[in-house]
């Protein structure tokens, strides 16, 4: 697990109530794969579904905001209990702002990543920002942490265990699998 060395972001990634996810290119690996027939396909990493379960039995809310529609995306919310959803969202930071009036979250109490540039302006406004290593270079230049690996390769998770981690919570969550 890529630990969080920084002493400003570490203690961000410390306050956070709410982590955020974009789906293609963290979730998934990015392609877009399709049947013959035209329907869509995606694939999703357990690594990243126990990662948010973690989460979540610490008290860390979740939501996820992509800029594509599609039942796949649903159903694996759907099936981890992420908390909001919000599907066809270009303005990632319009939703979120949305998510947080609604369920009394400030921009401060959230964490966010993403890997490209309709992630940037969510990214800059959390208290946590993130992306992976194969992002966009100004999601790179500005986002607070980088996982080391790659989104649908268990970047998701390694954001989940980062917060945990900040919080001093990680080794509790270790420990009930022990």
């Amino acid at each position: 697990m890529k630990r969080i060395s920084d002493t400003a972001t570490r203690n961000n990634a410390s306050q956070v109530k709410l982590a955020v996810f974009d789906v293609d290119g963290i979730m998934t690996d990015g392609g877009l794969y399709f049947t013959v027939d035209g329907s869509e396909i995606k694939t999703f990493n357990t690594l990243d579904g126990l990662g948010i379960k973690l989460l979540q039995k610490n008290n860390i809310q979740t939501a996820i905001i992509t800029g594509r529609s599609s039942p796949q995306v649903a159903q694996r919310a759907k099936s981890l209990g992420i908390n909001y959803v919000l599907q066809g969202r270009d303005d990632k930071l319009l939703a979120l702002k949305e998510i947080c009036k609604e369920h009394n979250f400030t921009l401060e109490d959230c964490a966010y990543i993403g890997d490209d540039l309709p992630d940037l302006s969510a990214i800059k406004a959390v208290a946590f920002g993130a992306t992976v290593p194969n992002a966009h270079p100004l999601v790179l230049e500005h986002s607070q942490w980088c996982t080391s690996r790659t989104g649908g390769n268990g970047a998701a998770r390694e954001f989940c265990e980062a917060i945990l981690d900040a919080q001093n919570l990680l080794q509790q969550a270790y420990d009930e699998y022990a």
